[in-house]
């Protein structure tokens, strides 16, 4: 027979919390040290689930390093414990919680490298979707493209940090820790991306981040260019899709009724 229902999520409760004990009618009769043997387990969940973070997150992990990581990770897991089977999903709220996590107000760039990793992890997950060419707009008429609505890939990320993220990652793919990282490089506007099997990452130009992000919420593409331009007085019509078209991100395009 299943453990009742209420007795799962008790069980749920009392393993995320650690120092509680088990909860009442768990073959405590039967295992008089039962409570050492749920201490044994939860150590077990949370190192699994300590490792899936740093799995998905390993520059972030290896700019505090595996002390202060291993720190963290338990501090987040309490706060946000896994709400899905799916272990894939687990930790998408890391960049936030570092945000407001004191001890890594020292690294100011902490949270924009987790949210890019995020966007990385979510570009190399997301759902197939032929990308569209610069040949595909050729027959889009100068006096439409307004009202034109451009939907982007499923990969397609875009963000914005004045942090050189892109620097940041690069400089730690390799096996040994580098030498120097140059935080003072200008940060900017980058897209994320995955056109084929590969992730890419680009820079955009000033207000492509939120360029991209009216496009994902259905504005067509003179309002669009509008938002971005009121973020970024920069903001290139013609350098964004450019950037966006490069990098694979457009997956199918229309004409609104209205600009």
């Amino acid at each position: 027979m299943s453990p009742a229902p209420d007795m799962l999520d008790r069980f749920a409760v009392a393993l995320m919390r650690p120092g509680a004990a088990p909860p009442q009618g768990l073959c405590a009769a039967k295992a008089p040290d039962m409570a050492a043997r749920f201490n044994v387990y939860r150590n077990n969940v949370f190192a699994g689930l300590i490792e899936a973070l740093a799995s998905a997150y390993p520059v972030t992990a290896r700019l505090v390093g595996e002390e202060f990581f291993t720190i963290m990770a338990r501090e987040f897991i309490i706060a946000h414990p896994p709400a899905s089977p799916v272990l894939l999903e687990f930790g998408a709220e890391l960049p936030e919680f570092l945000a407001s996590f004191p001890p890594a107000a020292a690294l100011p760039y902490l949270p924009d490298m987790a949210r890019f990793e995020a966007a990385w992890l979510g570009a190399f997950h997301a759902a197939d979707a032929a990308p569209l060419a610069a040949a595909d707009f050729a027959a889009i008429a100068p006096e439409q493209m307004a009202a034109l609505r451009l939907d982007l890939a499923p990969a397609a990320r875009a963000l914005s940090s004045p942090w050189p993220l892109l620097h940041i990652w690069q400089a730690h793919q390799g096996e040994t820790e580098p030498e120097f990282i140059d935080i003072e490089r200008p940060g900017g506007d980058l897209l994320i991306t995955r056109p084929a099997y590969e992730v890419l990452i680009s820079p955009l130009p000033p207000g492509g981040a939120d360029f991209a992000a009216a496009l994902v919420r259905g504005e067509a593409l003179g309002r669009a260019a509008e938002a971005a331009r009121c973020a970024d007085a920069r903001f290139d019509l013609t350098a964004a899709l450019a950037a966006l078209i490069r990098g694979g991100a457009c997956s199918h395009l229309s004409l609104t009724a209205k600009p």
